[in-house]
């Protein structure tokens, strides 16, 4: 018994000190990228500030001034990333997470500030028009400029999706739009060159437009996940399928998730298990479900609630298989769990979850109820309204 809790507790330690190498891996990664970032938008912002200068182009001058913004954008990722690594204290028991989202949040503000003032600028230059002075070398720099932050979008995004960071997702959609300022550019200098007619003013509104909406977008998304989303339904599957792998459980439902941060995660779940067991064995199997979701998910149980399975009451078995039959025959409801058939107390109590797609899911669960104690008029049905927090209804 001693050597297996050793082994146990073994694979514990190994379960934990992956998780943190995952994490270590990610910090190091997100920081590597976006220390890439400053350096590539520093040279792009100087190049372009003085070739905007030399060609009196306000075009390519605010392309040098949205350039500086990126590298503010990835000084906010890094200083976000390290300050979200910080531990636990009493005033943030659940750790400093969420500090991503706030640093994408400002990210995002930094691309609309700057969507707004180039879109004010490019007004202005549509009121009082600058003859631009275009040159081949200038525009072959900015030219190289395009290929640059299309390549620097791409690999951002790229790293920003794998390790599921907002902000980096942020500074590479926001490269890519820079690539689309240059390249406009650019049109804008090809039509003056040959048809003498300056349009770099219109392009610079038409441009701005969309920067100002893709820092709407991005505010809008970084702010659900603040405000709380639903948890990812592959997660939620994978989390379940690790608890109803031990024999013990017959079922596994109400699965909470709250997001802490990208990869920080805290929840709670029911678990379905036999009325003969005893405190001791309850005890133990809670423990080796919460480790095992830790190790495999990187997931913090912080409650495992219990349903009770009537094991040996033949009566209790026909009732519940009746009652899910009527109570699943109303296309709003998703599921019917811990039901549990109390033959001293003459009562009988269930869960019901109940659709978001229901006009009044109270109605709904009040009319499914009534039909039940209709149908059972001898005993008290004791039935909870459930809501279904995780894309996940069928854990048996």
């Amino acid at each position: 018994m001693e050597e297996k809790q050793n082994a146990e507790n073994k694979m514990s330690k190994q379960g934990i000190d992956s998780v943190k190498s995952n994490s270590d891996f990610r910090t190091k990664k997100i920081i590597q990228t976006s220390i890439a970032g400053i350096v590539t938008n520093i040279l792009l912002a100087v190049f372009k500030a003085v070739i905007g200068i030399m060609t009196n182009s306000i075009a390519i001058v605010l392309d040098a001034v949205n350039n500086a913004s990126d590298v503010a954008s990835s000084v906010v990722t890094i200083a976000g990333t390290k300050l979200s690594k910080k531990e636990p204290d009493k005033a943030h028991p659940f750790g400093h997470g969420r500090i991503e989202y706030l640093s994408a949040m400002i990210i995002a503000v930094i691309i609309l500030y700057a969507g707004i003032t180039s879109a004010v600028e490019a007004v202005k230059k549509i009121i009082t028009p600058d003859i631009p002075s275009y040159s081949t070398v200038p525009l072959i720099i900015v030219a190289v400029a395009v290929v640059v932050k299309i390549v620097l979008g791409r690999y951002v995004k790229t790293v920003g999706v794998m390790v599921k960071s907002d902000s980096l997702i942020n500074s590479g959609i926001d490269a890519s739009m820079d690539a689309v300022i240059s390249a406009a550019t650019l049109v804008a200098a090809v039509i003056y060159l040959n048809f003498n007619i300056s349009v770099e003013a219109y392009l610079g509104v038409i441009i701005s437009i969309f920067i100002i909406k893709a820092g709407i977008d991005m505010l809008r998304e970084t702010l659900s996940h603040i405000l709380g989303e639903a948890a990812d339904s592959t997660l939620a599957q994978k989390i379940t399928e690790t608890v109803m792998e031990f024999p013990e459980v017959t079922g596994a439902y109400d699965l909470v998730l709250h997001d802490y941060g990208p990869d920080v995660y805290q929840g709670s779940l029911h678990i379905e298990i036999p009325d003969i067991y005893t405190a001791d064995k309850i005890d133990m199997l809670t423990r080796k479900i919460a480790v095992a979701v830790y190790e495999k998910h990187n997931v913090v149980l912080t409650a495992i609630g219990i349903y009770s399975l009537n094991s040996t009451d033949k009566l209790a078995v026909q009732i519940k298989d009746t009652i899910e039959e009527l109570v699943m025959m109303n296309p709003y409801i998703l599921q019917m769990h811990g039901f549990y058939f109390n033959k001293e107390e003459a009562s009988i109590r269930f869960d019901l979850v109940v659709s978001f797609e229901a006009k009044d899911r109270r109605q709904v669960y009040e009319y499914v109820v009534g039909k039940i104690q209709k149908h059972y008029p001898e005993y008290k049905v004791e039935a909870v309204m459930d809501t279904e927090y995780s894309d996940v209804t069928d854990n048996k």
